[in-house]
């Protein structure tokens, strides 16, 4: 992936609310690169969704009805609640 594309991500994963920009940006830096095609895209969608939308699913208030949309949630909850 190029830096251009990279720092594109970061940008729009630093979202100025605290609770998801400190979930978003180590996961961008820390797990993106690695992730297959079909989920950077997922990845990408996300930053497409609401802020508010990604709060509650985040916080797990709601579940996103987009399976792909929850499957990369997930993914990311997973990487900082312990087991």
């Amino acid at each position: 992936m190029s830096d251009i594309e990279m720092n594109r991500l970061f940008w729009h994963s630093r979202r100025g609310m605290l609770e998801l920009d400190v979930l978003l940006v180590p996961f961008l830096k820390e797990a993106y690169p690695s992730l297959s095609p079909e989920d950077q895209a997922r990845y990408r969608k996300l930053l497409q969704c609401e802020d508010q939308d990604m709060f509650a699913w985040f916080m797990q208030r709601a579940v996103p009805e987009d399976p792909d949309l929850a499957r990369i949630v997930k993914m990311i909850l997973d990487r900082v609640q312990p087991k």
